[in-house]
This record gives structure tokens, sequence and C-alpha cells, in this order.
């Protein structure tokens, strides 16, 4: 068996109820078939109390073997490096200090979403907390367990990022470490999970026909690109989430919401409102990856001369006022 222990420190436990979305098949389902054996969660275990801190101490003596420690939200430092503002119930002791000790004895370490991966929400603003991720502050390597930090794999930590993750970047990732199948070419630079990390959420959105034509929404509620107007960072940010939809559907993009890179270390912090597009002369300041300013601007220019009137009409509009023409064939 494949023993996984799971903590959850600072945060709102998101990243477990999405977890609990997770299906075809379900969570169960999914860890029995990869022969995942869960030793302890704070939302489906029935140890409590005094059953608990027993797993964790036979844990530490060497009595259970630890495979994958995961931990959901971010680590708090403070209050002067105390890491008191946290103490895990009924053990006097703070939660970076299990943590400290916990990834001594794991096979692997894995931060579940963006706080635990680098500090996310928990150290947006003054950070009172002095909240970090596990192996990174920010954009910063290092945080709670250090740059030199290897699992007893001698991996890096392993970060889904995501605010909340999607459940299957978790189960898929935990799957691959079941089987072996995980290295050190599975993640990024930034040690997030390739298989949803090298895609970019623009891919498959389904407003990316007004995002060819730089047919742009205006207000919220419009049905064309939030690109150029309304915040969305979909080209820039890394992540599957329109190519494997959540809740079997959706998106944020889908659903009228501007992509926020949430996969991202600093997303919570963008030094301006979520729904608005900082410009420069007009030009959005965040282009999409991989497009050189000069090319965006003359392509930019092309695409909105050649925009359809159906899609310049549809575009700042709540429904679809205009659909395709009908194209008949020549007999």
């Amino acid at each position: 068996m494949f023993n996984l222990l799971w903590l959850q420190s600072a945060g709102c436990g998101g990243c477990t109820m999405s977890l609990l979305n997770a299906e075809g098949p379900d969570l169960i389902t999914i860890f029995d078939s990869a022969g995942i054996n869960l030793l302890w969660h704070p939302s489906l275990s029935e140890e409590t109390g005094t059953e608990m801190r027993q797993i964790l101490d036979r844990i530490l003596t060497g009595e259970i073997r630890l495979d994958v420690l995961c931990v959901e939200g971010s680590m708090l430092r403070g209050p002067n490096g105390s890491g008191m503002f946290h103490v895990m119930g009924g053990t006097q002791k703070p939660m970076i200090h299990w943590v400290r000790e916990l990834s001594e004895k794991a096979a692997y370490t894995v931060a579940i979403g963006s706080c635990a991966a680098y500090g996310g929400i928990s150290a947006a603003g003054s950070n009172h907390t002095d909240a970090t991720g596990l192996q990174y502050e920010g954009e910063i390597y290092g945080g709670l367990l250090g740059s030199e930090y290897r699992s007893g794999a001698k991996e890096k930590v392993v970060n889904i990022s995501g605010c909340p993750v999607h459940p299957n970047w978790v189960t898929d990732t935990l799957v691959q470490l079941a089987l072996g199948e995980f290295s050190e070419d599975s993640v990024d630079a930034l040690g997030r999970p390739r298989m949803y990390a090298d895609q970019l959420v623009h891919h498959g959105c389904n407003r990316n026909e007004y995002y060819e034509y730089k047919a742009s929404a205006e207000q919220p509620g419009d049905r064309g690109c939030m690109m150029e107007n309304m915040g969305c960072l979909g080209t820039q940010a890394h992540a599957d989430c329109n190519v494997r939809p959540w809740n079997g559907t959706g998106s944020c993009t889908k659903g009228g919401y501007a992509c926020i890179n949430c996969t991202a270390p600093e997303f919570e912090e963008p030094r301006h409102t979520f729904t608005e597009t900082p410009k420069i002369a007009g030009i959005p300041v965040g282009l999409p990856t991989d497009m050189p300013k000069a090319w965006f601007v003359a392509l930019a220019s092309l695409s909105k001369a050649a925009t359809p009137e159906r899609l310049r009409e549809n575009a700042t509009s709540e429904r679809l006022i205009y659909p395709p023409t009908i194209h008949k064939r020549k007999r």
C-alpha cells in the first residue's frame, strides 16, 4: 500500500472541497484502484484527538511508512518565527514543526493548492502571520522547508497549485506517485505537474473566436474576449481548465469570469483589480505567453479591421444576437 497523510494548515479548505468533487471515478475508487491508503485526512477520517496523534507519532518513530505527505494551506511562521499563530489542536505544537518533522519522513511531499505551494491568499497584503509556501515564498525559492529540502525519494516539493485545485490535478499526481511513474521531468520550473501546467487556460476557451478577432467584452456579462478590458489572464495562465472542465462542464471563463491565473505565484496581488486590464498607450501590459509586443500590436490591428459584424455585435451583448451565417451548397 502507498500511505498518504493529509494535513490542513492556514487556508479555507477549498482544495479539499474541490477534491471531493472528483468524478469518473470518485475519490475513494481512485485511491482503492491505485493502492493508496489514506492514513489520515481532517475531513475524511474517523480518527480524532489521541488516535490521530498516535498516527503521527508512529510515523515519526518509523513504525508507519509515510509515502506521501500532502499539505493544504500556507505555513504560518509568525509571530517572530515561533509558528504559534497556528498550533495543531491537542498537541501544543505549531503546525510548521509538524510539517518539518513529517516531511523528513515522507518519500514525497506535495503542496496542495497555491497557499501551500507559494503562500497564496494567506500571504497577501502586509502578511502579519508571516505566511509562506512549503518550498516557495511567492516567486522566491525557499519557503518553510528551504531550497535545499529533498524528500526521501530525493525530490523537491511537488506544487499542485491552483485556488482551488482541480480534483483531477491532485488524483492524477497521486496516482503517478503511487505507481512509481513520477520523475523530476514531471514538473515545470515552478514545481507544478506538467500534465496540467504545460497547457494554458486559453486552450479550449469558448471565447477564442472573439479573441482571434479582438472582439472584446466591455462589461461583466458580455460574450466577448475578456483579455483586453476585463482582466482575463487566460493567455498567460498555466492550467488546463478549459480542456479539462470543472464539475464535468464548467470553467471560470465559460461562466463569464476572467481568469486570474491562480496557479501562479503571487496571483493574489496583481496590483490592480482582478477585473481590470492594465494598459500602457492602449496596449495590455500582460501580453499572451510568447507574444512579442510588436507582433501583438500588428495582429490586433489586422484582426480588429477584419472582425465580422456578427462578432462585433455579439461581443458586447449578454445574449447571442447574430448566429453564424448558413452557407448553402451550390447546385
